[in-house]
């Protein structure tokens, strides 16, 4: 199984350091989530795990081999990646941006094979976007474009997902719609997830192994019940707040407190 770990890692953007001293293990197989406070460094680890941002110093590790090293294909063929809010080429249908995820797997000369074919087939399946195939990727909901996204990275067939903030300007059925749809792939496929979050509900909720970031490093890894803790929120977004058991799920729930709002329990 595909594993994915940084040690010691800094990185930023020209002079301007977001994160130093890194190290943490993405657990295989598992869905973990990334979260913390806005501009804590959250896409920007996300972009340096992929390849997409050289590190300053330390290393990403993909089954113990240096990531920024490896040929981009060789890469893209055993991680896939969904950036934050991507966009379409204007009038391109739904099978030919999922078609797109097999261009790691297709050398300069190579032809459109049965294999391709079949992997296009089984991400529109998995992804309930079979009935959307012919369609253009510009008239779909915000719902169902990120369902096919997501069907483009499927059909990369990686064993390694990185979404960043794959439900921003979704609302909260077309969230809960597409983290249902990767929790069934991770069940399913067993394919490790990484993703970005803004929701600690919904982080706390769906994903097996949450990491907090805050003050330019990290805070805190582990469980829901590890990580979402009143002193957590506190430190992360400087926020007070009450945790309690979610009625659904079980997992943490974090109840926010305002100024104008005392604890009742």
């Amino acid at each position: 199984m595909t594993t994915l770990a940084v040690e010691d890692l800094a990185i930023g953007y020209g002079d301007r350091s977001v994160i130093s001293s890194l190290d943490l293990a993405i657990p295989p197989g598992e869905m973990t989530a990334i979260v913390g406070a806005n501009a804590c460094g959250k896409s920007t680890l996300l972009r340096s795990m992929s390849r997409l941002l050289a590190p300053q110093s330390g290393r990403v590790l993909l089954d113990g081999k240096l990531v920024h090293r490896m040929p981009a294909k060789q890469l893209a063929r055993r991680m896939g990646l969904l950036p934050q809010s991507p966009l379409a080429p204007e009038g391109i249908t739904v099978t030919e941006l999922v078609g797109r995820g097999r261009h790691p797997h297709q050398g300069v000369l190579s032809r459109w094979k049965r294999e391709d074919d079949e992997a296009v087939a089984a991400a529109l399946e998995a992804t309930a976007t079979v009935e959307l195939a012919d369609r253009a990727v510009d008239e779909l909901s915000g719902g169902q474009r990120q369902r096919v996204w997501i069907a483009m990275v499927l059909a990369q067939q990686t064993e390694l997902l990185l979404l960043d903030e794959p439900t921003t300007f979704l609302d909260v059925s077309h969230q809960v719609e597409v983290l249902d749809l990767l929790t069934d792939l991770n069940r399913s496929r067993g394919t490790t997830i990484v993703l970005v979050l803004h929701d600690l509900n919904l982080a706390a909720r769906y994903a097996d192994h949450l990491i907090a970031l805050a003050d330019g490093g990290l805070h805190t890894a582990g469980t829901a019940e590890q990580v979402l803790t009143e002193e957590s929120v506190r430190a992360t977004f400087g926020l007070d707040c009450l945790i309690i058991e979610d009625p659904i799920s079980g997992k943490p729930l974090m109840v926010p407190m305002g100024r104008h709002h005392t604890r009742t329990v």
